[in-house]
């Protein structure tokens, strides 16, 4: 049993943590790779320099801890928003989860992450970092469209339907980075949800 003292210095420093991780994704947004520097994210989590330093003894350990613990929470408010949709038609559900989907592609996770990408072409240690993490996330955003689609994967043409999925809205993502291409953006999904309903169904 863990001491009351021992207890609530674990919550606090929890909370510290949580601080510099929602802290750095708002750095990486507002200011980018370049300008996102262990200051500024200590300044903006509210913490000193010292207790950054212990939790996160470099950037790129912050930054990567951060867009890893974004990426499971963003996951988890999908899957709860999901949970409501399992009993809709498969043209609903599959539509709704989509949007769900897009929705990750779209966010300041999804901008974090761009920074993080473009950073790490020309930097072979934060590319070290970076790749592992990139294949788990992807990994499980994988799993979850899966689950959430409800998709046998044992049939042909199933997985790539997903994996497809996936990609278009990576691809859509990055290109609402610049400009706001709403129409032609929903257009595609429009009939992109549709082919795949026909392949999951």
């Amino acid at each position: 049993m863990i001491a009351p003292a021992a207890a609530k210095q674990q919550e606090r420093s929890r909370a510290t943590q949580r601080r510099l991780l929602d802290a750095t994704v708002d750095c990486l947004v507002d200011f980018g790779w370049a300008g996102t520097t262990t200051t500024v994210i200590a300044e903006r989590a509210g913490v000193s320099r010292g207790a950054q330093l212990h939790h996160y003894p470099t950037k790129a350990a912050l930054v990567l801890a951060a867009v890893a613990h974004l990426a499971e929470r963003r996951a988890d408010e999908i899957r709860a928003e999901a949970e409501t949709l399992r009993a809709q038609p498969p043209e609903d559900r599959v539509a709704r989860v989509v949007d769900l989907l897009a929705a990750a592609f779209t966010g300041p996770l999804f901008i974090a992450a761009i920074e993080l990408w473009v950073a790490a072409r020309t930097d072979p240690e934060l590319r070290a970092a970076l790749v592992p993490l990139e294949t788990r996330v992807g990994r499980d955003m994988h799993h979850l469209a899966v689950s959430l689609l409800g998709a046998d994967e044992s049939r042909p043409g199933v997985r790539q339907a997903v994996q497809g999925t996936l990609d278009l809205l990576r691809g859509l993502g990055v290109a609402s980075l610049l400009t706001d291409d709403t129409h032609r953006r929903d257009a595609l999904l429009a009939g992109w949800k549709r082919q795949l309903v026909h392949q999951l169904t």
